[in-house]
């Protein structure tokens, strides 16, 4: 154990950490560099734990959600109310460039008079200008202003999920800390994402940021390889690859030992929703026509289009959730393992009761048809270890077959 006078000076190291502001992603990183050290590992648990417990409530922000364990009780579905949020930062943003284009007309047409406008500039700027006003590319930044912006991982539309209190309730699930599968890394568990459903799809609302925040990382990938003669499948297969990376570090398995595949179907459908903000889109078998376009210089929501309905849903599906789109958990210090066993404990019995003819054969089906987004590659990445209710609820396929998954 830690000296008493240890223990103080890491407290006191702790509370200045917290009152400092510093991002609990860092100080989690900090942490997986002393669990490769030669500190004890009852001394690392305490300090994690510690730590943790520093942390203010009013500064949590979640990373990671667990699926596996269910709401006591059927959550009701947000989707609608989500959506009218989502509609609401469109509209707004579309007011806002228009509004802008406005100014720049009117600067464009006095340019010719003697009386040059305040905050006018040249011709050929002011030319410049509503060109950048028009282009697709602003209107997705506007809408990404609103709804992903915020310094990663925190977004404005993540923080509104985690606080908005919906008329429909319950509205969110939490799982409790010590009914977490991510127990043994109080961070995680304690700053877990919260479950909701949306239009019959239950996820954690970490995956709304990840489709507002770094969808938008993928669209501007995607834009400047096309800028630089790329076809549009590639461009976007090097958003994907870009992903990927991103998940094996900085926002998974180096910070908290997670490779989220569906993370990754996420940032795919955040994508498709800035894509289609200004283009047709096609998700699965419905192509929807664009958003918003650009008639007289000004730019209008498409008449032809139900936006309240078809703005968000058609990129809200099962590939967020964590438990049927399953990720790679690393096995440092038997955490795969520990996982596993915690999902047999506890969450078996809650999925076979809630669901009486859910099969092995059925879960596997489900979990096969969401490795591609509508029949389009968002980088799932296949392991032998997953951890999933069809290979840990039912009966396995051999005697050795979860030892060696475990490994």
């Amino acid at each position: 154990m830690l000296p008493l006078r240890s223990f103080c000076q890491v407290a006191w190291l702790l509370k200045c950490i917290r009152d400092a502001g510093i991002p609990i992603a860092v100080v989690i990183v900090v942490n997986r560099y002393f669990l490769r050290s030669s500190i004890g590992l009852r001394n690392v648990g305490l300090l994690v734990l510690l730590a943790a417990l520093l942390v203010p409530q009013r500064s949590v922000h979640a990373f990671e959600t667990d699926q596996y364990n269910l709401p006591p009780q059927s959550l009701a579905d947000i989707g609608n109310e989500v959506s009218e949020h989502v509609e609401a930062a469109l509209r707004e943003a579309v007011e806002k460039v228009n509004a802008e284009i406005v100014v720049r007309q009117k600067c464009l047409a006095a340019s010719t008079d003697k009386a040059k406008l305040k905050g006018c500039g040249s011709p050929a700027s002011e030319t410049s200008r509503l060109e950048e006003l028009r282009s697709e590319d602003r209107i997705a930044r506007e809408v990404f202003e609103r709804l992903g912006g915020g310094v990663p991982p925190f977004t404005r539309m993540g923080t509104w999920m985690d606080s908005h209190r919906f008329v429909a309730r319950p509205a969110r699930y939490r799982t409790s800390y010590l009914k977490s599968i991510f127990i043994l890394n109080p961070f995680i568990a304690l700053t877990i994402s919260p479950t909701v459903n949306l239009y019959g799809s239950e996820f954690g609302t970490d995956k709304i940021a990840h489709i507002f925040q770094q969808g938008y990382t993928y669209y501007r990938m995607s834009r400047r390889a096309q800028a630089e003669g790329a076809p549009p499948l590639e461009a976007r297969e090097r958003a994907v690859r870009w992903g990927q990376k991103s998940e094996r570090t900085f926002y998974g398995t180096l910070v908290g030992g997670v490779y989220s595949n569906g993370d990754l179907a996420a940032n795919y459908a955040g994508l498709k929703f800035y894509e289609g903000l200004t283009h047709a889109v096609r998700a699965g078998d419905t192509t929807r026509p664009a958003v918003v376009e650009l008639k007289d210089g000004l730019w209008r929501i498409n008449d032809d289009v139900n936006v309240r309905e078809a703005l968000l849903k058609p990129f809200i599906s099962d590939h967020l959730n964590e438990a049927l789109n399953p990720s790679i958990f690393t096995k440092n210090l038997g955490w795969r393992g520990f996982i596993r066993r915690a999902v047999k404990k506890r969450s078996c019995e809650q999925w076979i009761r809630r669901y009486p003819g859910l099969s092995r054969e059925g879960l596997d089906e489900r979990s096969r048809a969401l490795r591609l987004w509508y029949g389009e590659d968002y980088g799932f990445t296949d392991s032998e270890h997953f951890v999933t209710i069809a290979n840990t609820c039912f009966e396995d396929d051999g005697p050795d077959s979860l030892k060696n998954r475990e490994r």
